[in-house]
């Protein structure tokens, strides 16, 4: 059973979708909160595994972002990585106070962006007792080194320069200056790359396109981002159980590999084969052996 919440972020209003498990022992139960990727929003990759995880026993709850989808926040489209961090902790807030939750037992999931996001908002967190990741991807990494890690160096010195310009045109009164998440065309996505060509077809085609996700970033995001690091407190994990799971053909894994390298406590890292970064997010095929390894490990870490 899915019900619409709105709950108070650190600041804007958030908005989300509690899924309650269909029938079984009353609660209160464990629970799972959960984040959509970078330029999503709840009704697609974070509500799919909340859907799936609930259908399983858990309570969950799938929530957009402050500035995005139906949560509050101007200007619209704000990427700001210590906001997504205050929102897990403000959604497990939320989750407190309802008497399907069991308090004691509340885990987090993130999927790309928000996997990185999971991850530094649960090393200071001690409420979120597990946390799993879905093609996690440290934000901050992908803007710096590119998706693949091969970045040329020059790109984010560049996009910094035009973050300062748009922060001066702002204050003159230009209006919020934002870019383009995504290739106008096919054409345009394919020459871009494999990668780009995924997120293209996924946000921008009938397989997934929503009207709510965001298809631009405002430029203020931009330097926001490049200060972040989603791995930097990864240590403060432990002792609690960190699941991070990759597609086998993913080329944005090595950030995955990078945050088990650098975690401490109880760690795993699953290969999906076959699977590449944006298959996780909805093909069946990929989707149900990742949920099949999340409630083996939440099942076994929020137990009561």
């Amino acid at each position: 059973m899915r019900t619409d919440v709105t709950f108070p972020g650190a600041g804007p209003e958030l908005a989300g979708h509690l899924y309650l498990p269909d029938g079984g022992a009353p609660g209160p139960r464990p629970t799972i909160v959960v984040g959509h990727p970078g330029s999503g929003v709840k009704e697609q990759a974070s509500g799919l595994y909340a859907r799936r995880l609930a259908e399983r026993g858990f309570v969950t709850l799938a929530f957009d972002a402050a500035h995005q989808g139906e949560s509050e926040g101007e200007p619209r489209g704000l990427e700001d990585p210590g906001r997504r961090v205050e929102d897990f902790k403000a959604a497990v807030s939320f989750l407190t106070t309802r008497d399907e939750v069991d308090p004691g037992r509340i885990g987090a999931l993130g999927i790309c962006a928000s996997g990185g996001y999971a991850l530094a908002a649960t090393a200071t967190d001690h409420r979120v007792r597990a946390v799993g990741t879905v093609s996690a991807v440290d934000i901050s990494r992908q803007f710096r080194l590119g998706a693949d890690g091969a970045q040329d160096p020059a790109v984010l010195p560049g996009m910094l320069d035009a973050a300062a310009k748009a922060r001066t045109a702002e204050a003159r009164g230009e209006g919020v200056q934002r870019f383009p998440l995504f290739p106008a065309t096919e054409e345009e996505a394919r020459r871009g790359g494999p990668h780009v060509f995924e997120g293209w077809e996924y946000y921008c085609t009938p397989r997934a396109a929503h009207p709510r996700s965001a298809k631009e970033l405002t430029w203020s995001s931009v330097d926001r981002i490049a200060a972040f690091d989603a791995f930097r407190s990864i240590g403060l994990i432990a002792p609690r159980p960190l699941l991070l799971i990759v597609g086998g053909d993913a080329v944005t894994s090595w950030m995955s590999v990078a945050a088990f390298q650098k975690a401490r406590g109880p760690k795993e890292l699953v290969r999906i084969e076959g699977a590449v970064h944006m298959d996780l997010y909805d093909k069946d095929e990929h989707v149900t052996p990742a949920v099949e390894k999340l409630d083996e490990f939440f099942a076994a870490h929020l137990a009561g």
